[in-house]
């Protein structure tokens, strides 16, 4: 999908033949992370695998919504103090999942008209719905890729058609790179992604905590791994900071989600949420 389309702009027909043949690809019988992730966030682009996926999950680990949602909140928060503190007008998300209001684009362009977001994952039904959802403001810009996080460098090379690779560029990782087992070499992914964009860029990470609630979250990963498409590996909080090496991280570093910077008067003291985040900034 390419650039600049208007608010209110009807999908183009052939976007539509394009979607249908998109979710023809996809298995519904096999749970697939971006549906269970889709049915924790109350959405309805899931099927019976994904629910049942989702369920088992939860009967294990019954914080696992509420962690979920934190995630999610934290991504919110982190592009509009990107977007408002920072000035990053170019936000590379990959992994965008199935399109939760608001989305990436959606904030950001709130706060700049003139922001340009590419998104990318490779789940067909999240490129269908993307082809027909993630639409930029007349001043901004939205692209989609169809690619793996394995691919670092299809992913860099198809950004590079919408965004400036000359200035600050926000990569986004949330809730990925748990996707990722230690073998693919997770760090050296993050570290791909971070060298091809300048000076003053930030990288932005969520990922499941595998040291709070331990016991009740392996078990959680355990049954989640036993059904899903894509297994999982959850991280302690020195390895989800290893992610952000090289980098300047922003204050209060890495922390569990709803401890970054929240909103004044929240609670965030009395209860844990099994995710670390952070953000660092490329000197």
């Amino acid at each position: 999908m390419a650039a600049d389309s208007a608010e209110g702009t009807s999908p183009d027909p052939s976007e539509a033949g394009q979607a249908a043949d998109d979710l023809a690809r996809f298995d519904t019988g096999v749970a697939h992370p971006a549906r269970i992730y889709d049915y924790w966030l109350g959405g309805k682009d899931n099927f019976a695998a994904d629910r049942a996926a989702g369920e088992a999950v939860m009967a294990a680990r019954p914080t696992v919504v509420r962690d979920i949602r934190a995630n999610r909140a934290f991504m919110q928060r982190a592009v509009a103090y990107l977007a408002h503190d920072a000035g990053i007008r170019q936000f590379l998300d990959i992994g965008t999942g199935i399109p939760t209001s608001p989305n990436v684009h959606e904030i950001a362009q709130e706060i700049a008209p003139d922001a340009r977001i590419v998104y990318a994952d490779n789940d067909p039904i999240v490129l269908a719905y993307a082809r027909a959802l993630l639409t930029g403001t007349r001043d901004g810009a939205t692209d989609y890729v169809d690619a793996d996080l394995r691919d670092p460098d299809k992913i860099l090379d198809h950004a590079r058609r919408t965004l400036d690779f000359g200035r600050p560029i926000a990569v986004q990782l949330i809730g990925m790179l748990h996707l990722i087992s230690d073998d693919e070499d997770p760090y050296g992914i993050a570290a791909r992604l971070m060298a091809d964009v300048p000076s003053g860029s930030y990288l932005v990470v969520t990922h499941p905590a595998s040291d709070v609630d331990a016991e009740v979250v392996a078990e959680g990963a355990r049954r989640y791994n036993a059904s899903s498409s894509t297994a999982q590996t959850r991280r302690d909080q020195a390895e989800v900071t290893r992610l952000l090496d090289g980098l300047e991280l922003v204050e209060p570093g890495v922390v569990q989600a709803h401890r970054w910077r929240p909103a004044h008067g929240l609670d965030v003291s009395s209860y844990e949420v099994s995710c670390w985040v952070g953000i660092g900034r490329k000197p």
